[in-house]
């Protein structure tokens, strides 16, 4: 059987996007063979076929060398590709195959998911022809765009009834839909579950769904969904970041959610607010906030990657909130900015049940009230991580320069997204050249791609001059005079003894090395210049 598929892919003309033929007479390069993996996973999916191929013990133009890659070896190889792919993968099969005695290796790479393009190590590769690139931005939205076709939380679990669900459940629902039809609450009353279940769009025609067992299901029905799972867990560590309690949630989700909730330790907060000598007193975690980021994981969860949902909570006053799948929307400023509802949704029927039992709305204005509620209490911005096919979001509990916050809020001109770019800024981000320029053309930041820091401007109006000084530090000019003025005094003198003076003087925005390499660059100007020379180490003035 493989004989044959061997025989014929030595019959294709060339390489394609889906079979790698590879000498590999000993070993093979790991991150290569990740990022191939992740290539011909992505090109077999666009291609609409099960699987692609790498072969090791063949070369290019399909002469056969053989290869002494042991069992062992290729277990190693299918470690580290599960390991270091999302969502994670391997081989599905490999296999030896003797030719003229010498042995081939076939190692078949499954396709990407429906909707799901395979990274290696964070990025997306794809081929053109034989050529091994990264996955263009039309063939990755290709595959991203499959999940609007497919939607798992709608799906109808056919062996499953009403006598899964739970009844404490179904009646907290009836309660959150009377919330939310309060003019109908009379003909709710009269329904029965079955009918009840169908208008709140929980089921279809009486027929239960993945959304009704993740809401409304007994712990015991969880195994209807399998390999998906509705586990929510919350963990608390301490100011060492070591675990120090946890407990697990499963469904239904629509009662578990306030045992969630009743876990998280939300401490009150105390700070003087200015002209005044009373604190004002907070909670560290505005309940709004949590149960928009905990419902939002439970509407967005990728179930079909078999994760769950954590809650993580530091002593040190941090929630981080994070669920599996891609974020959908291009990203978090863009869903700021529209203030609307999203056009796609991952689990749609599951995200209109939840508006339905009011655990959440889409009228596309819960990210951004996260944002203002945070900002209003001179609390750091919401903190999206949206990498590695994860949405994590960190939501800190305390001031950290209340006066800076302030005064910053209390800018003017600044709109909610200036202020989303000026913490991004803070928390040394990566700015998109729009961001840039957006923040560029209002004088808000300084400085040179990738290290920005706030401007002058900024500075003054937040009484950030100290900062501001340190972060701008001295320009190459002034690195220049220092520079000569040195080895004026002391005839000549080290680089590394330039750089112990120079180093605290040049922005905090950049790290050693970067500062080592400005001083370099402006001792190679000086001597381009003609103004010094280089003996061994030592620089002097040149005569």
């Amino acid at each position: 059987m493989m004989k044959d598929v061997l025989n014929d892919l030595l019959l294709l003309s060339t390489e394609n996007e889906v079979v790698e033929f590879k000498e590999a007479k000993t070993q093979f390069d790991r991150d290569k063979l990740g990022q191939y993996f992740s290539a011909i996973s992505n090109e077999a999916n666009l291609k609409g076929i099960a699987s692609g191929w790498i072969v090791f013990g063949v070369k290019d133009d399909k002469t056969v060398v053989g290869t002494t890659i042991s069992d062992a070896q290729l277990n190693d190889y299918k470690n580290e590709i599960a390991q270091r792919t999302s969502p994670r993968l391997t081989f599905d099969e490999t296999a030896r195959v003797e030719v003229a005695g010498k042995t081939v290796i076939l190692c078949r790479v499954p396709a990407a998911p429906q909707g799901q393009p395979v990274s290696w190590k964070g990025h997306y590769y794809g081929r053109d022809g034989e050529s091994l690139g990264a996955l263009n931005q039309r063939e990755y939205d290709s595959i991203r765009d499959q999940r609007t076709v497919f939607d798992w939380s709608a799906q109808i679990i056919q062996e499953a009834t009403l006598d899964d669900l739970a009844q404490e459940a179904i009646l907290k629902a009836r309660e959150q839909f009377k919330l939310k039809n309060p003019g109908i609450v009379h003909e709710i009353e009269s329904w029965n579950d079955e009918v009840f279940l169908n208008k709140a769009k929980i089921t279809i025609q009486g027929k239960i769904t993945n959304a009704a067992i993740i809401l409304l299901g007994k712990p015991e029905s969880q195994h209807f969904i399998s390999p998906a799972t509705t586990i929510i867990s919350w963990i608390l560590k301490d100011r060492d970041n070591l675990e120090k309690d946890y407990q697990h949630f499963s469904c239904p989700l629509i009662l578990n959610v306030d045992a969630v909730y009743a876990k998280i330790r939300n401490l009150k907060f105390r700070y003087l607010q200015e002209g005044t000598l009373f604190p004002d007193e907070v909670d560290q975690y505005d309940p709004y906030i949590i149960r928009e980021a905990l419902n939002n994981s439970i509407a967005h969860q990728d179930y079909t990657l078999g994760g769950r949902i954590n809650i993580v909570e530091k002593e040190s006053g941090e929630l981080i909130f994070s669920n599996l799948g891609a974020f959908i929307p291009s990203s978090i400023e863009a869903v700021v900015e529209a203030d609307a509802p999203e056009l796609k949704y991952r689990n749609h029927f599951l995200a209109h049940a939840m508006v339905s039992l009011n655990m959440i709305d889409t009228i596309g204005s819960g990210i951004k009230r996260m944002f203002v509620i945070q900002k209003n209490k001179f609390f750091p911005l919401p903190d999206y991580d949206l990498s590695d096919q994860k949405v994590s979001v960190k939501i800190t509990g305390k001031v950290v320069d209340a006066n800076y916050a302030r005064r910053l809020a209390e800018m003017p001109d600044l709109s909610l997204h200036d202020i989303m770019l000026l913490d991004k800024v803070a928390k040394h981000k990566t700015l998109s050249d729009e961001e840039i320029s957006k923040l560029k053309s209002k004088n808000l930041i300084e400085g040179r791609k990738p290290n920005f820091h706030i401007s002058a401007r900024v500075a003054k109006n937040t009484n950030q001059k100290g900062a501001y000084i340190k972060l701008k530090g001295i320009d190459n000019d002034y690195i220049k005079k220092i520079i000569l003025d040195s080895i004026k005094e002391l005839g000549e003198i080290k680089r590394s003894e330039l750089e112990n003076v120079l180093i605290p003087k040049i922005s905090e925005g950049l790290d050693i090395s970067q500062k080592k390499d400005k001083i370099k660059n402006c001792l190679q100007k000086l001597r381009n210049e003609g103004v010094i020379v280089s003996s061994g180490k030592m620089w002097r003035i040149k005569s």
